[in-house]
């Protein structure tokens, strides 16, 4: 009798996927893909971060990845007061190019209407491009040796997360909704 080979074991990899604090372009209703942008984390967005921050205190980390985009460092800087990990930007996670950078959300749902998937406005991406940068993203967070990530990003940015992990369709996605410091977490 031969003997066997030892099957190699899958680690998983927990990851919680965050979307950053409340900003000062959510209360305007203004749309923000440029990182120079002065967005930042109002008060509620600060206690947003800290409520996930209490949240989290128990959970194991082994690094924190962000956007290029401040709000998320913010919103990573309130929570790693309990954990001390690392703290990395990947720009595939930044929020969507929308075209609109500084201008109202409205003006850019009614100018992607006709086509939302996509429509590419002002030298923008379309919701499909961005949705391929941040499956990327999925890609590249699969050769990483972490156990435990959190992961702060973007509403739409979480949009293609969760329908990845869900199964769901493109058209699904783009009715996912995430509350500024909603949490969701899932296994890679």
């Amino acid at each position: 009798m031969r003997a066997r080979k030892p099957r190699s074991i899958k680690r998983l990899m927990k990851i919680y996927f965050m979307r950053h604090g409340q900003t000062n372009y959510n209360v305007r209703g203004l749309c923000n893909d440029d990182p120079r942008s002065p967005v930042h984390l109002t008060a509620l967005g600060e206690q947003q971060a800290e409520a996930a921050a209490e949240r989290l205190k128990n959970a194991r980390l082994d690094r924190i990845v962000v956007s290029e985009l401040p709000r998320t460092r913010e919103t990573a800087a309130i929570i790693n007061r309990h954990h001390g990990v690392p703290v990395v930007a990947r720009p595939a996670i930044n929020d969507i190019r929308s075209g609109f950078n500084d201008r109202p959300v409205a003006e850019y749902m009614a100018a992607i209407a006709h086509d939302p998937l996509r429509a590419r406005i002002n030298g923008g991406e379309s919701l499909l491009d961005h949705k391929a940068r941040v499956l990327g993203f999925l890609d590249w967070l699969r050769t990483q040796p972490d156990r435990a990530v959190l992961v702060i990003a973007h509403e739409e940015t979480l949009r293609v997360i969760a329908a990845r992990f869900r199964g769901l369709t493109d058209d699904a996605m783009r009715a996912l909704a995430f509350a500024n410091g909603e949490i969701i977490e899932f296994d890679l």
